[in-house]
């Protein structure tokens, strides 16, 4: 199994928090101290982001959900909790269809787009890239010590960049530059299909009818949790009868005063939201 990078605390059921694209498993620092009182909470960094090597299995959904399953294993986690954002929120879904997890949690989950909505989204998202590449270190660090200057960089990402750090915002458009694994991953949201984990039987062949990372579900047998931030920029929030395919028994809830990354503009609303999701 590929090197993956954790941090792990807590006591409870076990709850895995799975990033966005382009992120990092601190992203979740904010609630995870609200989260370890009642949970063994572990927070990854997926294959080619944060400190995490690049996957030998390659990118995508599939080797995304074989690494999970050998995680899980190599953990001792029989069925996880599993919680995730954006990217990490569609790798959640698709845990649960596969039937490795006890409980769904997606915040402002990926896949659940047309066509038009994808594109803008992967546009935004490499927008944002291309600019913390090109912007140099020291310009970064004097935008993010003033107020307007954490909203120009990340105001498109959080509702409330001013409860952010200097050093986080700093440290977050460092990890979003030089991710390795962003590109190939918005490249296999362009792609003809993606493969699927079915339990007991392996691996499923492509399906042509889910283009580009879309999840179309359903999620079956587990408790499902799908929480929308209010002013998500980047993800179009699905009526809540398109919601209702993917999760026909699911729980639905809005995370007002949240951009599209809620963790740290309302910590304590989205620990609870993860704590009744994964109850």
């Amino acid at each position: 199994m590929d090197d993956v990078v954790y941090d792990r605390a807590g006591r409870g059921e076990p709850l895995v928090l799975i990033h966005g694209i382009g992120h990092r498993r601190q992203a979740w620092a904010p609630v995870f101290p609200l989260l370890t009182p009642h949970r063994d909470v572990i927070a990854v960094d997926l294959p080619g982001f944060g400190e995490s090597p690049e996957p030998a299995g390659g990118y995508g959904v599939e080797p995304a959900l074989v690494m999970f399953k050998d995680l899980f294993t190599e953990l001792g986690l029989d069925r996880p909790h599993v919680a995730g954002n954006s990217l990490g929120g569609l790798l959640s879904l698709e845990l649960g269809r596969a039937g490795l997890v006890r409980s769904v949690t997606a915040l402002s989950p990926a896949g659940l787009w047309n066509r038009r909505q994808k594109l803008y989204a992967i546009a935004t998202l490499k927008a944002h890239r291309a600019l913390a590449q090109r912007t140099p270190p020291n310009v970064v660090r004097r935008l993010a010590a003033t107020a307007a200057g954490r909203k120009a960089l990340v105001g498109m990402i959080v509702g409330r960049p001013e409860l952010l750090s200097p050093e986080i915002v700093a440290e977050d458009a460092h990890a979003l530059a030089t991710a390795p694994g962003f590109e190939p991953t918005a490249a296999q949201s362009r792609g003809s299909g993606i493969r699927g984990f079915a339990p007991g039987r392996g691996l499923r062949h492509p399906d042509p009818r889910k283009r580009g990372f879309r999840f179309t579900g359903p999620v079956t047998g587990v408790p499902v949790t799908i929480a929308w931030a209010q002013h998500d920029r980047i993800l179009a929030r699905p009526r809540v009868a398109e919601l209702r395919k993917v999760a026909p028994n699911g729980t639905f809830a809005l995370l007002p005063g949240c951009g599209h990354v809620p963790m740290s503009d309302d910590p304590e609303l989205v620990a609870q939201t993860l704590l009744a999701g994964s109850r």
